[in-house]
């Protein structure tokens, strides 16, 4: 039976709660695994692991859940996403990466973060699903995540979900705690409606370039969150199609919009 081609990813995670509230990301999240071809493992590239070049971390057991974050209730740390490694998938993937030139490296001790296993959690909830981790480096620049993106597009023809997991925009300093949520802040569609009419044109360049767009380092005060985007761009082919799957606000300012790339049919 032929293996079908899966889009690659792009995921905003927003908070944590992520993994508990019903919201419309949430409620999004819950169809989106079901809706799409079921894939033999994933590897979700998360804003929340960070390291020098690219880092693959599996497991020859399960993933220890890491709850990475302060002072949210004490429900969210009980939650546990225990999914198994794929170290075949983590070995053909560092290949494919040092293929294409790059120092990748591999860290089978850590476990999943919450930008992989909130969304993941949601998506999966059967915890049935494979799972190998790769890290983002801030230091690098768009194009180069969008080159690892790039290497890793292979692996869509063999079954596995590549998903990059961050934020549209992420500036958690002036998120509105006081307001409904749902209204946008002007500072933050300045830059999230020009960034998302490039993706959806087929503006790779144009994407890349997101530093020379509207308010584009207050949205990013750091550019981790934004960095899964382009590994998940990357991943999508030489000319990807975006399709937006979902766009939704929380807090005012954290837009949780979420994008499929393939090569156009």
């Amino acid at each position: 039976m032929d293996t079908p081609r899966l889009p690659s990813l792009f995921l905003s995670h927003g908070s944590p709660m992520l993994a508990l509230d019903d919201s419309p990301a949430g409620r999004f999240l819950d169809g989106l695994g079901p809706a799409l071809p079921r894939p033999r493992a994933v590897l979700v590239a998360s804003a929340h692991f960070e390291a020098p070049g690219p880092m693959l971390a599996s497991t020859s057991g399960r993933h220890a859940t890491v709850h990475d974050f302060r002072g949210f209730p004490p429900p969210l740390y009980a939650l546990q996403y225990g999914a198994t490694g794929d170290e075949g998938l983590a070995t053909r993937a560092k290949a494919l990466l040092e293929q294409a030139g790059f120092a990748a490296t591999r860290d089978d001790t850590r476990g999943l973060d919450h930008g992989a296993w909130v969304p993941l959690r949601r998506m999966y909830p059967g915890i049935d699903v494979p799972v190998v981790a790769l890290s983002v480096d801030p230091r690098r620049d768009a194009a180069w995540h969008w080159r690892v993106g790039r290497a890793l597009a292979p692996l869509r023809d063999e079954g596995v979900l590549v998903i990059g997991s961050g934020g549209f925009s992420h500036n958690l300093r002036e998120l509105d705690w006081r307001g409904s949520g749902v209204t946008p802040a002007a500072w933050m569609t300045g830059f999230t409606d020009p960034l998302r009419t490039r993706l959806l044109a087929g503006d790779v360049a144009g994407a890349l370039d997101w530093q020379h767009l509207p308010q584009a380092l207050r949205n990013h005060p750091s550019p981790e969150h934004l960095m899964p985007l382009y590994v998940a761009l990357g991943a999508g082919g030489e000319a990807p199609h975006a399709r937006l799957l979902h766009d939704s606000i929380e807090l005012g300012s954290l837009a949780l919009d979420a994008f499929a790339f393939d090569e156009a049919a």
